[in-house]
Formats: structure tokens, sequence, C-alpha cells
């Protein structure tokens, strides 16, 4: 096994690219919508200029679907400073749904590549845990993905976050796909050292069919 901090380094980096490049891929797919429309408008322009009158309904839709995709560029946008924020401190006090919410935010390209649906249920009251953010966020990713491979055939895995007495827990549900194969590779030796570095435990369990994530909420 590789000495603990280069697997680290190598997890968080590589966890780090691809919601990087997912989300540049998103902006420029943003971009893309946004100039096909700019090219439309030119079009008109030259139209009127030839005495073809403008549609105005036309127009209308054009900036409604500029703004739409403004609109979504600035969520892009929030999503990755939040999760870029991650970063500023190895040890803060962070919301568990805030957490997943961001998780689930700049991850949700990954599910809709595969044609899986996510559902989540979060605790309604505020649930602060003392942890290490980016690698939180790393966890619950790599826990996540690793539910998305098992989700089979109904591509559908169902999210619960729950306070419990000591901590909390999150269960990744509904994994239809799951085997005892499939069971045996997780977690690999990157989540065991982020669990051990999180005091966290990991549960893969084929009845019924879903993996559990405990956390502690001083770590």
């Amino acid at each position: 096994m590789a000495k603990k901090p280069e697997i680290t380094t190598e997890t968080g980096l590589q966890f780090f690219g691809q919601i990087s490049a997912s989300i540049s891929h998103e902006l420029k797919n943003v971009l893309a919508i946004i100039n096909e429309n700019a090219g439309l408008l030119e079009d008109f322009t030259l139209m009127a200029d030839r005495g073809v009158p403008l549609d105005p309904d036309r127009l209308k839709k054009m900036a409604q679907g500029v703004k739409k995709q403004i609109n979504r560029a600035d969520a892009i946008i929030s999503n990755m400073n939040r999760f870029a924020h991650s970063t500023d401190q190895p040890l803060a006090t962070v919301d568990l749904a805030q957490t997943i919410e961001t998780v689930l935010a700049v991850t949700a390209r990954f599910a809709a590549m595969r044609g899986i649906r996510i559902d989540w249920q979060l605790p309604a009251n505020p649930v602060a845990l003392q942890t290490a953010p980016f690698h939180l966020m790393n966890l619950i990713w790599l826990c996540l993905e690793f539910s998305m491979s098992a989700a089979g055939a109904e591509k559908q895995v169902e999210l619960v976050a729950e306070e419990t007495a000591g901590g909390v827990r999150i269960r990744f549900r509904r994994l239809a796909g799951l085997a005892a194969d499939l069971r045996d590779t997780f977690p690999s030796d990157h989540e065991k050292i982020l669990l051990e570095m999180l005091a966290a435990e990991c549960k893969v369990e084929l009845e019924p069919k879903e993996m559990v994530l405990e956390l502690t909420k001083r770590y």
C-alpha cells in the first residue's frame, strides 16, 4: 500500500480535477448556447437592414433564453465557489445538509451522463459537524460514485442523511445492482484512508442493498 499522504493527495487531486473539468464543461455549454443566440441576433439585424421586419416574439424568446443561461451559469459558479472554499481550512465546522447539497450539485452531471436519478432526504434541522470539509466531500462523492455503479437496471440511488445519538448516518439506498463481487471492491485503500482520517465507518450491505456511512460530529 502506498503511504497515506500520497494516497490522500492523489485522491484529492483526482476529485478536484474531476469536478473542475465537469464544471468547465458545463460553462462551455452555457457559452455555446449564448453564442448561438448572439449569432441569431446578428442574423436578425442583417435582415432588418434589408427591410425584413423584426419578430418581437422571437426576440423576446431569445432574451429569455439568454437570461436562463446566465442564471444557469451563476448557479454553476456559486456551486464551484462553495466547493473550492472547502479547501480553505483543514478543519472547520460545516452544516451536513449544505455539504451534501454542494456535492450533489457539483457532481450532478456525472449522474446525468449515466442516466441515474439521485433522490435525497436531508435533516430538517441543521446538523453541525467538525470535520475536514474537502475530505468529507471527497468521501461522500466516492460513496455516491460507488452507489451509482451499483444502481443496476433501476438506475436510481436514494441518499438519506439522518442525525444519530453520536453523530450522523448517510445511507445510500436502492442499490439494485449490488452483488457480492461488487461489494468486495469497496471501500478501497483510497476510501479506507479517508474513513480513518474522518473517524468514519462504512458498511456495504447486500440486504437491504445499501451502503451506510457513519460520521462522528467531532473530528
